[in-house]
């Protein structure tokens, strides 16, 4: 059975309900703080984490030349050697090869000018294949139905980042591929 309570009555318990939540103005201060306080040190801590995030490591080739390019990659990794392509850089832009830091200290990258035919090559041969690729060994390439190209070594010097940049006067057929930087 529910109590009746007349309206007199609600009114009472309502007005000690209110009471026992009202504060002084110091104690809402104090509760203000209390809570204003921890804000505060979590907003400056997720400040400084923004502020001190690292910068990006990867391994990027930009294309300095108005022409479409095709890019192929070559690494060590822990099984063996591997050769990766390509990757379809437009003219002034560049693209991401390898996200996050670098774990091998070389590199070797070739690339070819999909409208003029030059290409960016050196002297380390390794194995592609015509269309997307991902090949593991770089002996054999022809016997096992790859093509052979000869790759441009790039001593990033252990760096957690690297950048190649291809231009316009590396694509006269076989000449040394562009430069690499430690794009820090």
């Amino acid at each position: 059975m529910r109590p009746d309570f007349s309206e007199k009555g609600r009114r009472e318990m309502l007005m000690w309900f209110l009471r026992g939540f009202r504060m002084s103005s110091a104690g809402r201060q104090r509760m203000c703080s209390a809570f204003a306080t921890p804000l505060l040190i979590l907003a400056i801590g997720l400040s400084a984490m923004v502020v001190a995030s690292p910068a990006r490591a990867d391994f990027r080739v930009c294309n300095a030349t108005q022409n479409l390019v095709g890019v192929g990659i070559g690494y060590r990794a822990k099984a063996g050697w591997i050769t990766e392509g390509w990757w379809h850089i437009e003219g002034s832009s560049c693209k991401t090869l390898i996200e996050g830091p670098l774990s091998s200290r070389f590199y070797y990258l070739y690339a070819e000018d999909a409208e003029r035919g030059g290409r960016w090559d050196g002297p380390i041969n390794m194995c592609v294949a015509e269309k997307e690729f991902k090949i593991a060994g770089v002996t054999d390439c022809v016997a096992r139905g790859f093509q052979r190209a000869g790759f441009q070594e790039y001593d990033t010097g252990e760096q957690g980042n690297w950048m190649v940049q291809l231009t316009d006067e590396s694509t006269t057929g076989g000449a040394p591929a562009a430069p690499g930087t430690n794009s820090q």
